[in-house]
This record gives structure tokens, sequence and C-alpha cells, in this order.
């Protein structure tokens, strides 16, 4: 595959990714706004150092990483010719549905009764208020992911030909850097050590299993496909997002603009997240959490994803995910 050399648009002095140069071992670098990288691999003299063994040692090594950012003395590469991967494996995924107040709204609109006697204003009247409610009352919802669906922030996604509605859905994700168990809403953000961007892509046609309608929604299958998470380009540390509550979204599809957010409108927010799944899982450094998507996605617009399309993906002081949707090819 051709590296792809995307400008280097992020908050802050830097960023964390994995990268490799043609027909290397991938490596952990330290990338900078002026597109150059450091191979933390020999910066920090640890040859088998992976990125997500960065965040297991993240209270240790972040100053490190502050003064690495800044050494002109260090032997930095340029990014151009080199292949920018998922910056990091996770252990853990954990996925945050119906989290947008107007997403959350859009999609009980769509798969509302036939026989719902109110009007669609009435309606989406009714489910403001419930969103109101839910976050005052309620719990986040989170579902699991597979660590495999993860791919490179500018690979190829492959559609799957069993794959009836291929859709997109932009997410924050937050990335975990210490052990963490029963966290409050307000000690959580001292838990995640950066921001990614996360395209959390869905076949619409299999959420809900006709087969067995009481047990609900089939997330393995419409969500978890080989490549069906785009991460990346880059981690950038929590310190360099003033406000991960005010970050503005923007997923655009063959150069139209189709979502166009901002995480103000969470219902949950980002530390209620972490929290709720802190009080039943174990949380590792290095765990990747999606904080949900905003509205805008094709099944809203009678659009899906097809063969040759392209996604670009942008998050506020993140970088830009680039990414081309092709048909799988029979075997």
């Amino acid at each position: 595959m051709k590296p792809v050399t995307p400008p280097v648009t992020i908050a802050g002095t830097f960023a964390l990714g994995t990268l490799s140069a043609p027909d290397q071992a991938p490596f952990p670098g330290l990338v900078v706004p002026a597109g150059q990288v450091l191979d933390l691999c020999t910066a920090l003299g640890e040859p088998r150092l992976t990125t997500r063994g960065l965040f297991e040692r993240w209270d240790e090594v972040l100053p490190r990483l502050r003064a690495l950012a800044t050494d002109a003395s260090e032997s930095w590469l340029p990014l151009e010719g080199l292949r920018v991967h998922a910056p990091i494996d996770p252990l853990q995924v954990f996925q945050a549905g119906a989290n947008y107040r107007q997403h959350a709204i859009e999609m009980e609109i769509i798969y509302r009764p036939a026989d719902d006697p109110r009007t669609a204003e009435q309606a989406r009247a009714d489910l403001a208020a419930e969103m109101d409610r839910r976050a005052a009352e309620e719990q986040p919802y989170v579902f699991i992911g597979l660590p495999s669906a993860v791919t490179g922030p500018y690979d190829d996604v492959v559609l799957p030909a069993w794959a009836e509605k291929p859709d997109w859905e932009l997410e924050l994700a937050a990335v975990i850097g210490r052990p963490a168990h029963r966290l409050s809403p307000e000690e959580a953000l001292d838990y995640v050590a950066g921001y990614t961007i996360a395209n959390d892509l869905t076949d619409r046609a299999g959420i809900f299993r006709k087969d067995v309608p009481a047990i609900g929604t089939d997330w393995l299958r419409c969500k978890n496909a080989p490549g069906f998470t785009p991460l990346g380009p880059w981690i950038v540390p929590s310190e360099s997002i003033a406000d991960p509550q005010d970050l503005h979204l923007t997923l655009k599809l063959n150069g139209e603009t189709m979502q166009d957010e901002s995480t103000k409108d969470m219902i949950f927010t980002i530390a209620r997240i972490v929290s709720h799944i802190s009080q039943t899982a174990q949380l590792v450094p290095g765990d990747l959490i999606l904080t949900g998507s905003p509205t805008g996605n094709g099944v809203l617009r009678g659009i899906l994803l097809r063969d040759g399309d392209v996604m670009e993906s942008t998050i506020g002081g993140l970088g830009v995910q680039r990414t081309r949707c092709v048909a799988e090819r029979p075997s």
C-alpha cells in the first residue's frame, strides 16, 4: 500500500501515532505539527516499545514526551513516505450508542412503529423531552466492540458482500491511560490520556435480529467486520484539548458534508460514559472508548456506502482521517 502523507493538524505540541517505513516493522511515533516524527523505540531506548506500551506507563512517560517534542537534537524523520497505522492496538473497545440528542431523535423517528398516531413534529417534541429525562435519570447505553475491527486512518475499508446497508458513524474516541475501576464522573477524565478519531461503520440491515426480536440488537454482525473501525490518525494528549465537550465533528462523503455537529450535543458526557463503564468493567491503559455519533448518518439521507466512496473525517485538533470504500471481491 502506498503511504499517505496527511497534514498534521493537531492541538498542542505533539501527538502519538503508529507508523512504519516501507518493508519495516511499525513503531510508536511522536508526531509534531511541522510534519516530523520521532521513532520512540530509538528515542527512549526500548526496541520492543509499542504505542499501547506508552499508555501503560502514561504518568511516567508523559513528561519525557513533552521534552522530546521540542528537542531539536533528536533524529526527526519526515512524515512523508511513512505509512500511518491505527494509532493503537486496544485490548478492549467500548462503544456508547444513542448518545447525541439529534441523532437519537432522528433514529427513533425512523424506527418508530407504523401505527404511531403522532405527527413527526409531535414525536420529535416528545423525544426531545425523553432525551432530557435520560440525561437526568438514566445511564449511558454501552456495548462491546472487537479490536480486530480496528484499521488504519487511511486504509481502504472493505464492504462485505453480506452488508446490505453499510453506513458511517464519526465518533470521538477516548484512550484510557491508567487502570480504572468504579470511578466517579468527577474523577473519570483524569484517567483519559488522550483522544482520537473513530468511524464506527454499521450495517443498518443487520442491527435488529428478526429471529430473536426479544433479544434486540446484533452488534457483532452489524459493526465488527474487519476494518469497520477506522481509527486515528493520531492520539492527542488530553492536556492539549481544552474542553472535549466542545469539539466539532465533520464527516464528508465524496466531498459533501454529511455529519456536522459538536460534542456539546452529547446526552451523556465523556466523564459519565467512562464512569459508567468502570462501574462494571476493569479499564486498562490503551482501552478505547467510543462516545457516540452525531446526526447525519447515511440512513437518514437515503444514502449508503458504495464501492469507491471516500469518507473524510475531522474532529477539532485531532487531525484528518480519510478512507476509501471498496466492495469485497470474490475469493
